[in-house]
């Protein structure tokens, strides 16, 4: 069984207090819209991606061989039969890696790859190499389905493969054992495929929602492609500015960004005597939690952005969905700082035991040894490193917003009509770090 609660810092670890640090964060992100509503008055990021320098020439050449990114696409199939192994064969007890391997090494693990090297998953993803091959094998283009994808689906199927996730690794029952986790994966896989059949391989973009999930963290990877396919350095905010509006966009960010918080809450004393205490079965209230704590953040979010739109003179409904990108880095900030000692701890027990994922004694990857370890981290460390990457994204989170005011807006509108988007990160800043450290 997976641990419930996935961080080791708290209050009493800060190095300084921790009205301090609430104080400091707040002063961060009000220093941070004055400097630039004084010195930002152009749009510099455009929504357009602008690149660089480019990759070196070598690597360039490499990664943009068939052969290169084929062997990751092996490499993903390899990966999911390995996994298989336990999920299918393995005794269904603790030893037992596949928990492990699905909600730290795949779920938490995706975001440092995304971070550092893009939408990985969209290479790695089994279910779209399958996909390729079935089409292969039948003669057919794999971009063409039974039927054009309509545009107004936009990233809803990903935004409800999100929520059916998360309602998994959060709310479900026996959430760690193998028949959850084999009976939701076999329901995914069977939605995922169906989609790619009837509407191509377009379908994974939007509609798989580890690809959406991978992709949207990834726009902040300081690697990018030119138009014509090679690799360039960028700057993250560039590549996060690229993030076009679609129809279910702030649905998919507004849930990455309530579910991490819900997950937070899920672990605080208060909320876990209420569950205790609370006559219901536990998925009850923990459903309720959950879709009250996303409801929230969409509120907050949808009536601030309006609130920003008539401040600023913006066209009727289009506010929520231009700014959407800028909820990305606070999402991802509270991700970090959620979810870095999972990743670190039970990530490392996960590998240990991946070495024999039949639970028989074998180490068939040699690292069945492994102690887990810290790694040299301390709790005040975690805790600073917490409220850091927390900052980071909020302050990202601004400067992507003020950029795109000030080609929504009228220029003498434009720093009004984000004094609602200021309160917003504010109280999201605040919030964040009262449940991240309430544990």
């Amino acid at each position: 069984m997976l641990p419930l609660a996935h961080g080791i810092g708290g209050r009493q670890d800060l190095p300084i207090p921790f009205p301090a640090a609430m104080a400091g964060a707040v002063l961060a992100l009000l220093v941070s819209f004055a400097a630039l509503g004084a010195l930002w008055t152009e749009p510099r990021l455009a929504g357009a991606l602008r690149y660089a320098r480019p990759v070196s020439a070598g690597v360039r050449s490499l990664v943009s061989l068939p052969a290169w990114r084929w062997s990751w696409r092996v490499a993903g199939l390899l990966a999911a039969a390995y996994f298989c192994l336990g999920l299918l064969f393995g005794p269904d007890r603790s030893a037992n890696p596949t928990a492990g391997v699905f909600y730290v090494l795949f779920w938490v693990g995706l975001i440092p790859l995304s971070l550092l090297f893009g939408p990985i998953w969209r290479t790695l993803n089994p279910l779209r190499t399958l996909h390729l091959l079935a089409c292969s094998a039948l003669g057919r283009d794999p971009r063409r389905g039974v039927r054009p994808l309509p545009d107004r689906l936009g990233y809803w199927p990903a935004a409800a493969g999100l929520l059916a996730f998360t309602w998994l690794e959060l709310v479900a029952p026996e959430r760690a054992t193998l028949p959850v986790i084999g009976a939701w994966l076999a329901v995914y896989c069977v939605a995922m495929l169906a989609g790619a059949a009837v509407f191509g391989s377009g379908w994974f973009d939007k509609g798989d929602a580890f690809e959406a999930y991978s992709g949207l963290i990834g726009r902040l990877a300081p690697v990018g492609r030119n138009p014509d396919g090679t690799l360039t350095w960028r700057n993250p905010l560039h590549g996060m500015a690229g993030l076009e509006p679609a129809p279910g966009l702030t649905a998919l960010v507004v849930l990455l960004l309530g579910s991490t918080m819900y997950d937070s809450l899920s672990n605080a004393p208060f909320w876990v005597r209420f569950v205790q205490e609370s006559p219901l079965p536990a998925p009850v209230p923990g459903t309720a939690g959950l879709v009250v704590v996303i409801g929230l953040v969409l509120a907050a979010y949808l009536g601030a952005t309006a609130l920003a739109g008539r401040w600023g003179g913006a066209a009727s409904g289009t506010t929520a969905g231009e700014l959407a990108h800028s909820i990305v880095p606070i999402a991802v900030g509270y991700l970090v700082a959620h979810y870095f000692t999972l990743l670190l701890l039970e990530g490392q027990r996960t590998i240990s035991l991946l070495s024999d994922p039949l639970v028989t004694g074998a180490d068939w990857l040699g690292t069945a040894g492994w102690k887990v370890s810290a790694a040299g981290t301390s709790p005040a460390a975690i805790a600073m490193l917490q409220v850091t990457v927390i900052v980071l994204g909020h302050v990202m989170g601004t400067v992507l917003a003020h950029d795109r005011a000030l080609t929504l807006f009228p220029r003498r509108t434009a720093v009004k009509g984000q004094v609602p988007l200021l309160v917003l990160m504010v109280a999201y800043t605040v919030t964040g770090l009262l449940l991240l450290f309430a544990a």
